[in-house]
């Protein structure tokens, strides 16, 4: 990320614009093939579906890896044509040798994202993201215990969940209550929501089941550093599982 031309904004500098570069494999997949199933049923699958591009660049065992890497992923699925296709974003190339051919209806598309987003810009966006709360533990205060994470179950709600993560303009990039915001607003009339398909996976000791919605719209870019922040390192939880990838347009 490479910064330029900054604004006065009450007591700090903020830069004007901001850029973002990233690697973006646009992978297609037969739905029925066995590994391409077996990802679509099982949300640890998929991840490692998803890691499988990126051996030798960390080691092995790494709990950062994913992070490091900056590999972030959103897909979709056409069960009527048996097609999926999954979208892969990263800070270095990936290797996508290791998913048999034959799970493949199309090459690999690789494309190089380079892009500068200045303040006042307006883009159109779609992020599929896993939109929590915390409910409270029970237990009594001077206890501090931390709350289950509970996903929220309809539109109305993961409307407000992204409310609080816009940011107006001079606004920090974090709210008082520890919210990190997305260096853009939107109009929140004008969101398109959608909730999808609990993923879930058995792997675990304790079973994962990833409540997802997609989030659909144009975004006024307020604080282009944050926003590419935030595009670098995704939004929300479960990023490891093909949550909180903002894609731009």
């Amino acid at each position: 990320m490479n910064t330029v031309n900054n604004v006065h904004t009450g007591n700090s500098t903020r830069a004007s614009t901001a850029r973002f570069v990233a690697t973006h494999s646009i992978l297609t997949l037969n739905a029925r093939h066995p590994l391409v199933a077996k990802s679509l049923v099982d949300a640890q699958e998929m991840h490692r579906t998803v890691m499988s591009g990126f051996r030798g660049w960390v080691e092995d065992g790494d709990p950062d890896a994913r992070s490091q890497m900056g590999v972030l992923s959103t897909w979709s699925v056409d069960l009527k044509a048996a097609a999926l296709v999954l979208v892969v974003q990263s800070r270095i190339p990936g290797d996508w040798a290791r998913i048999p051919r034959a799970a493949f209806t199309a090459p690999p598309h690789i494309i190089t994202v380079d892009r500068t987003f200045k303040t006042g810009e307006v883009v159109g966006f779609r992020t599929v993201v896993n939109p929590t709360h915390s409910r409270p533990s029970g237990k009594p205060a001077e206890e501090k215990a931390r709350g289950t994470r509970t996903a929220h179950t309809t539109p109305d709600h993961v409307k407000r969940w992204f409310e609080r993560r816009l940011q107006a303009d001079g606004d920090p990039a974090t709210a008082e209550d520890g919210v990190v915001r997305i260096g853009a607003t939107a109009d929140p009339d004008s969101l398109g929501i959608r909730m999808l398909p609990t993923l879930s996976s058995a792997h675990r000791r304790k079973p994962v089941r990833i409540g997802r919605a997609e989030i659909r719209g144009s975004l006024t870019v307020t604080d282009p550093e944050t926003l590419v922040g935030v595009l670098s390192n995704g939004l929300g939880h479960a990023r490891a599982y093909s949550c909180g990838l903002l894609l731009t347009r």
